[in-house]
């Protein structure tokens, strides 16, 4: 495809893929050089993601090369084009990565914010919740201090959000007993349970735990339960039912039926958020129709921001507001802010709030949070970058266990 010369094009010199550790995952990010001197940024993700991505973007970033990086959407198009017996997973990762590169780089070649891409800033400030409040206390203490064993630890940590400011905040499924607390993550095989099935005793422990942290948090913050793929649709009903006498903002969990997961919202006196491994709007439209979901979870290092945006537009045409998914890095952070400001039907944003030691050395500046809320920074491109010396400093790890858990 030609197009007229309007004045200087930025053309692609050098694509490439960097990590570093990050305690129990290493982080992942995509670099795009020009001609210009200006780079472009993205993070992906092997942790969550798939195993061997920083391949795949490298191999298709190579085409990129002497692409002018303005015609994000013709590159996105042509590269889906060569995936389209095969759509979605590694390959959708893989543009996504580089789609939102070419983003940061289109924004700072014409010296504006990101979200002026995506029809300008709607909102000053971004509404966010504490992901994974007690949650990483209690999976990684020695890298998210303090350590979490009991329900009392629980309380402390709800305790600590309230006089934080924060206005909300989610936690996991844990079973709790003599030998402390401990993640239920059988949809991630650990433990390895294939039925997924529950048990009157995690039924238990999971409610004393969104019970203690609620005691913690008091009335006027919320409480957000994360089921994930932990179970499946007759047992999130029973989880549902035991959870009827507390006030929750949503419970999230990830099904892959649409029909199914419309039958559990049909049943739960809570909302329900999902859809954040879902990958455009073909994938999301059918628990759109099916009326499945309260908030339409979407996770913009996976898919795009740009492509994130036709899924929120689409959410919007059923009356659903949307969630950006969220559990990177820094960087990470930065690019859902963008998308978030400009998105008319945002409901609120993830976050990580307990962070590795050497977080904010990794980046140029890091997330201003005031009252609960991420500040929309003005500055060009994403307004952060990976600080290249840093990520050296903490080379990545291999990892042999699945989200660092044993």
């Amino acid at each position: 495809m030609e197009r007229a010369n309007e004045g200087v094009l930025v053309k692609i010199t050098n694509v490439e893929t960097l990590s570093c550790d990050a305690g129990w995952r290493n982080y992942h990010f995509l670099k795009i050089t020009t001609d210009e001197g200006i780079v472009g940024w993205s993070e992906f993700d092997e942790a969550f993601g798939p195993a061997g991505l920083s391949h795949v973007i490298e191999n298709y970033g190579q085409w990129l090369i002497g692409k002018e990086v303005s015609t994000h959407e013709l590159h996105y198009t042509t590269m889906a084009s060569t995936a389209r017996p095969a759509p979605h997973g590694m390959t959708a990762e893989a543009f996504g990565a580089i789609e939102n590169a070419l983003l940061d780089a289109k924004a700072k070649a014409l010296d504006v914010p990101v979200y002026e891409l995506l029809g300008g800033r709607l909102r000053d400030s971004i509404p966010v919740y504490w992901s994974h409040c007690a949650s990483w206390r209690i999976n990684h203490p020695e890298l998210y201090p303090p350590r979490i064993t009991d329900l009392a630890g629980v309380r402390a940590a709800g305790e600590e959000a309230r006089e934080r400011g924060f206005t909300a905040v989610k936690t996991n499924m844990f079973t709790h007993g003599e030998g402390g607390a401990k993640a239920w993550m059988a949809g991630f095989a650990n433990p390895f349970e294939p039925g997924l099935n529950v048990t009157p005793k995690l039924i238990r422990d999971v409610v004393s735990h969104v019970e203690a942290l609620r005691d913690g948090v008091g009335d006027e913050v919320e409480v957000l339960l994360d089921l994930n793929f932990n179970a499946r649709t007759e047992g999130v009903l029973r989880l549902l039912r035991a959870l009827e006498h507390l006030d929750l903002f949503w419970i999230e969990l990830d099904l892959y039926n649409p029909r199914a997961l419309s039958h559990v919202r049909s049943q739960s006196r809570h909302p329900i958020a999902s859809c954040e491994t879902l990958f455009g709007v073909r994938q999301l439209l059918p628990y759109l129709e099916t009326q499945a979901i309260d908030v339409a979870i979407i996770d913009t290092v996976w898919n795009g921001v740009w492509q994130s945006m036709k899924m929120a537009s689409t959410a919007e045409a059923f009356d659903v507001n949307v969630a950006p998914h969220n559990f990177y890095s820094h960087l990470s952070t930065m690019m859902n802010v963008h998308f978030a400001a400009a998105v008319p039907n945002l409901r609120v944003m993830e976050t990580d709030i307990d962070r590795l030691p050497w977080d904010d050395e990794l980046f140029s500046t890091s997330p201003q949070i005031v009252d609960g809320a991420i500040l929309v920074p003005a500055q060009p491109g994403w307004g952060i970058e990976p600080n290249e010396d840093a990520l050296r400093a903490h080379p990545p790890v291999p990892r042999t266990s699945y989200l660092g858990l044993d």
